[in-house]
Order: structure tokens, then C-alpha cells, then sequence
């Protein structure tokens, strides 16, 4: 079922349940929230000890009662009541007592292109357990165009790519419209495993995932695209011994570990152009593709899209916050009402 803006100007705050991060826009003050999606739980009084970046440090480094959880995953909520208790922590008890004078609160969500109805449901009852009365759930690919500034509502091929932690969506839209989409089971985490497997099996070193994010390599200075060398000092565990260890991790084996991942979103990717129209295809070729999402700023990986298509390739403004601050844009009516069609209500 197709909703109108005229629905979503009605709503009061906008959610980005991501699985890496959760936004919250509110009209008038605007992005209030931006935190990472973790909570910590006491498993023996069911207390919550910590959410957000406080929980996410704690991260392999709690002991056996204390279990850090990820209520979200791939945009999908998986756990409702953790994800309810811990955004109703990272709104605090001001914003919580503004939103509940409210007698009707409306909420709207990002839900991922082509979730399932469990999926979306499980989106919906978050927001009522935080007191929402309506909920109006508007696809990522449509309020991350919004919020980078792409002219969605233009006759014109519009391509968007949205890297997240856990899956990359890619899109082509026109009239408001997505003309042909696709969900691919790669994100950042899967480029972070990918580096924590090249240091277990080439340097027989252990460290969590957090401690292993390509930016912190000597991809900085060489990205994905280039040739060049270097290295970085890299702490961790030896598998055999168990004991501390330096090791140092040159930029090349880098760059062969992450392509591996990587390769699969271009897939997805060729996908997508070979069911576009050619029309549309070929409006490509001059406007290219646009990219937001936390793992778009891995270094390189926009050069690497350009070598792969012939297309050009841009960064969003501010890739990491573009799908909150679309739904923003539609909350506050800045844009025009001829985006209809992508958006979805669920009561």
C-alpha cells in the first residue's frame, strides 16, 4: 500500500535502526540520536548496564554475566524488547517526556528494500512499545536518495548504493521510483572478518572484530585501487601460545583479503544495470552512482566501483546519517510530493 507525504508530515520522529548504528530525527530539534546499536545486559538480574558507544567498548571485555548484545541486524530488528529498552535509553528522559506529550505520536522507520512482512512488523511493534499510535515505514534506497540530495522525482536514472554493516543495497530510481533494486549479504563485517581471517591464517593472530577496521590499516594512505606498499603494527593474541603479539601487516595482502567480499557486491551490482532499461542505463553513464553508508568511506572502494563500471562514483556529504536525514526531510515537507510510490504504511 502506497502512502502519501501528506501522512508522513504528520509523524513526529524518524528512526534509522541500523545494525551498526541507530539515528533518531526529530522535527524541530532534528538528529537528537547517533549511537552505535548495543546494549549491555546483566544476565543475572536482567538489568541493563549500558547502551550505545559505552556498550559497544565493552565488547569482548566483560565477564561471563555481563552479555553485549546487537538487537539489530541487517536493518532487521531481531530482538524487540532489547531494541525497545535501548532506544528508550539513548532518547534520555527529556526527549522522552516531549515525545510523550504527544496525544497521537506518529513514528516513521527505514525499513531495508524488499524485507519481509516479519521483518517489518518487528520495525513497527519497536516503535509502539515506545509509544508510537502509527508507524510509516519508508524503503532505506528511497530516504537515503532524499537525504544525499539525488533528484529522485526527475524522468532521469538516479544510482544509489547504501554499504552498511551487514548488507549493501543498490538501487536504480526515477519518477520517485525504484526502477530495479538489489540486497546483497555483504557489508562492512564481512570486510572485517575477512582482515581478522588474513591475520589468522597468514600471522596466527586473534583480535575482535572492533579492533580490526580496514580504516586503521595502511589502506589510509594506499586505498583498494592503488599499488602501493606499506605496512601497519598490528596487537593481538597468538592462536598457539596465547600470548601477546606484534605483528606487521603489509598493505597488499590487505587489499587481496577485502577484494574477496567485495567482488560479490559488484556482482550485485552488474545485476542491477543488466535489468535497468537501456534508457536508463545510459542516463547512468553521465550522473553515475552515488554512494552512502558507513563502508562507503573504506578507502579506495569508490575507485574501485569506477574501474569496475566506467561510471563515475560519488561519496555522499555525509554518507553515514543520508537514510535519517531523508526520512527528515520528509517529516519537515522539504521535498516535492511526487515521491509516492516506494513509501509503505503499516499499522
Amino acid at each position: 500500500m502506497s502512502v502519501s507525504l501528506e501522512r508522513l508530515r504528520r509523524c513526529h520522529v524518524a528512526v534509522d535502526l541500523g545494525a551498526a548504528r541507530t539515528r533518531v530525527f526529530v522535527k524541530g530539534p532534528g538528529l537528537v540520536v547517533d549511537e552505535p546499536s548495543v546494549a549491555a545486559v546483566n544476565t543475572r538480574t536482567g538489568a541493563l548496564i549500558a547502551v550505545g558507544a559505552l556498550a559497544e567498548k565493552m565488547t569482548g571485555r566483560t565477564p561471563d554475566y555481563i552479555r553485549v548484545m546487537r538487537p539489530v541486524s541487517g536493518g532487521t530488528v531481531v530482538d524487540i524488547e532489547m531494541a525497545q529498552r535501548m532506544l528508550r535509553h539513548l532518547l534520555g528522559e527529556k526527549l522522552r517526556r516531549q515525545l510523550r506529550r504527544k496525544p497521537r505520536l506518529r513514528a516513521a522507520a527505514c525499513t531495508p528494500h524488499d524485507s519481509d512482512p516479519l521483518a517489518q512488523r518487528a520495525t513497527v511493534e519497536t516503535m509502539v512499545g515506545l509509544g508510537a499510535r502509527r508507524v510509516e515505514l519508508v524503503d532505506t534506497l528511497i530516504a537515503a536518495a532524499v537525504g544525499c540530495g539525488l533528484p529522485v522525482e526527475e524522468p532521469t536514472a538516479t544510482m544509489i548504493m547504501v554499504c552498511g554493516a551487514a548488507t549493501t543495497q543498490v538501487a536504480v530510481l526515477s519518477l520517485g521510483s525504484i526502477v530495479t533494486a538489489e540486497r546483497i549479504p555483504i557489508g562492512g563485517n564481512a570486510i572485517d572478518n575477512a582482515v581478522i581471517q588474513l591475520l589468522r591464517t597468514q600471522h596466527a593472530l586473534m583480535l575482535p572484530s572492533q579492533s580490526v577496521r580496514p580504516l586503521q590499516l595502511a589502506l589510509q594512505s594506499t586505498g583498494l585501487a592503488s599499488s602501493g606498499s606499506g605496512s601497519t603494527e598490528i596487537h593481538g593474541r597468538d592462536v598457539a601460545t596465547g600470548l601477546a603479539r606484534s605483528v606487521q601487516v603489509d598493505a597488499a595482502s590487505v587489499r587481496d583479503a577485502i577484494h574477496t567480499p567485495l567482488t560479490g557486491v559488484l556482482d550485485g551490482m552488474g545485476k542491477v544495470l543488466r535489468d535497468c532499461p537501456p534508457d536508463l542505463v545510459a542516463d547512468l553513464v553521465d550522473r553515475g552512482i552515488t554512494m552512502v553508508g558507513g563502508s562507503a568511506l573504506l578507502p579506495g572502494f569508490d575507485q574501485m566501483l569506477k574501474d569496475a563500471t566506467g561510471m563515475p562514483v560519488t561519496i555522499a556529504d555525509r554518507p553515514d546519517v543520508c537514510a535519517v536525514l531523508g526520512l527528515g526531510a520528509m517529516l519537515e515537507g522539504r521535498i516535492r510530493p511526487l515521491v509516492l510510490n516506494p513509501l509503505t504504511e503499516v499499522e
